[in-house]
């Protein structure tokens, strides 16, 4: 493997501290919800690893688009290392929202359209996985996947729109909300500021991650070429 591009050590770096300050303003900064008490502080990390799992898939859209287009391996690369990490990133979603549910809804898990859409959407990304997984050829699980990934996506915004079109007791924190949300809550500024760094900082640990996956695939890859060529 290449060498470590000293621009991904200053990514690395960067990354690591916003986490730290985007943990300390959840936990220190950020004032406690009147109603809701501490369980309300999953609501950052909750949403922003929804974002960066959304983030991900977009990616392999995009990446999966382009391969079409150039043929070009490397964009698969990018499409799997987009569609692997969104699948751990919305895991993590729906964990904090079962956790932050349990107290707030009473139950750790309902049928609610953001909750069944989300759910549809990591399990299609999942049959992705599983898809790639049974071709062995290169080329084809490449296009194979590319086609998959654009046909995808399309759980990605029915799943971010699903608490604005459909009757939810999910609750719309920022714009219109439903009024039988249950959970919903006012942010003060300072929570504002906390929800914004948080966007922020998983944003920036997506980008760190994507870079490190793209990398791993890259070797995987040369590993693949020398055993086929061994093979032949």
């Amino acid at each position: 493997m290449a060498s470590k591009p000293r621009l991904l050590t200053v990514l690395d770096i960067v990354t690591a501290l916003l986490m730290a300050a985007a943990i300390y303003m959840v936990f220190i900064f950020a004032p406690m919800e009147r109603v809701m008490g501490a369980v309300q502080k999953v609501f950052y990390f909750h949403v922003a690893a929804g974002w960066a799992g959304m983030l991900g898939f977009f990616v392999a859209f995009v990446a999966g688009i382009v391969y079409l287009i150039t043929k070009q391996s490397r964009w698969d690369r990018v499409e799997l290392a987009g569609v692997e990490i969104g699948l751990v990133f919305m895991f993590i979603c729906i964990v904090t929202g079962s956790i932050w549910a349990r107290p707030i809804w009473n139950t750790w898990w309902t049928w609610d359209p953001r909750l069944t859409t989300a759910t549809i959407m990591e399990l299609a990304y999942a049959a992705y996985m599983m898809l790639r997984s049974g071709i062995e050829d290169p080329e084809r699980r490449a296009r194979f996947g590319a086609v998959y990934s654009i046909v995808a996506f399309i759980s990605v915004p029915l799943t971010f729109f699903s608490i604005r079109i459909f009757r939810t007791i999910h609750p719309v924190v920022i714009g219109s909300n439903d009024p039988t949300a249950q959970g919903t809550f006012n942010m003060t500024p300072a929570m504002g500021q906390t929800f914004a760094f948080s966007l922020i900082a998983f944003s920036f640990l997506f980008a760190a991650l994507l870079w490190h996956r793209i990398r791993l695939g890259k070797l995987q890859e040369d590993v693949e070429r020398l055993k086929l060529q061994l093979q032949s």
